[in-house]
């Protein structure tokens, strides 16, 4: 029997460009290619065979079309020190070819952007959720005042792929998209990579891995150990748009289906499917690898300190596993129920090649872990990703 197509929530239109307007990508010809819907228009949803294509992304043999994601670079001495100032991330002493997350929220908390960048000692390197480009563009130069930066929106002439990493080899890749930092592929080529390795979510004793959180808040906000995360090896690499077919070469290719299907079973949340306009980074996890709790004054930063130090947040993000016999997979926005109450919604859902229907789903903070709850009339066992 086919597995049942999820449609992807539709991004709030005032951050995003019409899908519409999004040039498909050329790897859209290859064999057996199903265009994406939704937020990933215009690349692979897959090529035939998703099971599989989440294998070889396992294996480390796959590579994933994402040249729908923004791309956009900051240039100028201010650079780091004015994203610092702006986003929820520590950045002004960000070593070069070091990767990390970082948020724009709004002046109440909300997220309105989520960013990966790396730093190559002149340029950062941002990427950036399928048409919130322009978004972030606009606003990034509207807040640049008297500083010497200098902000451009290079998706039309850059594409991103997705490809797992070596966890050892990866740290420390070159970051540069040009000479005369080391070549990422074959071919004479230089490329930028965003790295997720770094700042994969670890739960050990001593300092994270990544610059953001720190070790109280991975312990607050951990409730498995290991964390499912530590799996997560993965990067994006940022290189010319008319090179994509030649960077990517004769790599076996996996559609976003297989992507997400990783994604959620790392439960790494994503812009525009994890979050809406009301979503703080406690609810979702961001605490973890997007938010330097130390760090000064940013917009948000007010809500983020109060709940983090006085409160918990109103929702909390969850990972449900799903009953498999009835070979139906909940769509995103589907409500989780305790018997006839709707106590949250699906944000996310998959099917992963070993775990079967998974979704991710942000419930009400005071669900019981315990809770019998169900989806589509479809029995869950839940996972809590955030601690109640």
């Amino acid at each position: 029997m086919s597995e049942p197509a999820v449609s992807l929530p539709a991004p709030a239109p005032s951050a995003t460009e019409p899908a519409a307007e999004r040039p498909p990508s050329p790897l859209l010809r290859r064999e057996g290619a199903v265009a994406a819907e939704g937020m990933d228009a215009g690349v692979a949803w897959h090529y035939g065979n998703p099971t599989r294509e989440q294998r070889l992304l396992v294996e480390g043999l796959a590579v994933v079309d994402l040249s729908h994601r923004g791309v956009v670079t900051v240039t100028g001495p201010d650079r780091l020190s004015w994203l610092h100032s702006l986003t929820t991330q520590h950045l002004t002493a960000l070593p070069p070819r070091t990767s990390t997350e970082t948020l724009v929220l709004t002046p109440k908390g909300h997220i309105e952007h989520d960013l990966h960048l790396v730093d190559d000692g002149e340029t950062t390197w941002i990427t950036c959720e399928p048409g919130t480009n322009q978004a972030l563009t606009h606003w990034l130069t509207s807040m640049r005042f008297m500083l010497r930066v200098e902000v451009t929106d290079r998706t039309s002439e850059l594409a991103v792929v997705g490809e797992p990493t070596d966890r050892e080899g990866a740290l420390g890749e070159p970051v540069a998209w040009r000479d005369p930092w080391p070549v990422v592929a074959d071919g004479g080529a230089s490329y930028a990579a965003v790295d997720e390795t770094v700042r994969v979510p670890v739960r050990r004793p001593g300092p994270p891995r990544s610059s953001g959180p720190t070790a109280q808040a991975e312990a607050a906000h951990a409730p498995a150990d290991p964390h499912p995360g530590l799996d997560w090896s993965w990067r994006e690499v940022i290189v010319p748009r008319d090179e994509l077919e030649r960077y990517v070469g004769d790599r076996p290719l996996a559609g976003t289906w297989a992507l997400e299907a990783l994604r959620v079973a790392a439960w790494r949340p994503r812009f525009g499917h994890e979050t809406d306009h009301r979503t703080i980074p406690h609810e979702v996890d961001w605490l973890r690898t997007a938010v330097h709790l130390h760090k000064g004054c940013y917009r948000g930063q007010e809500t983020v300190a109060r709940v983090h130090n006085l409160g918990r947040p109103p929702r909390r993000l969850v990972m449900l596993h799903v009953d498999g016999s009835a070979n139906v997979l909940p769509a995103p926005g589907a409500d989780v129920m305790v018997g006839d109450r709707a106590v949250g919604h699906i944000t996310s859902s998959a099917r992963h090649y070993e775990l079967g229907p998974i979704a991710l789903a942000l419930v009400k903070r005071n669900l019981a872990l315990d809770a019998q709850v169900t989806v589509a009339g479809i029995a869950a066992a839940q996972e809590a990703v955030v601690a109640p």
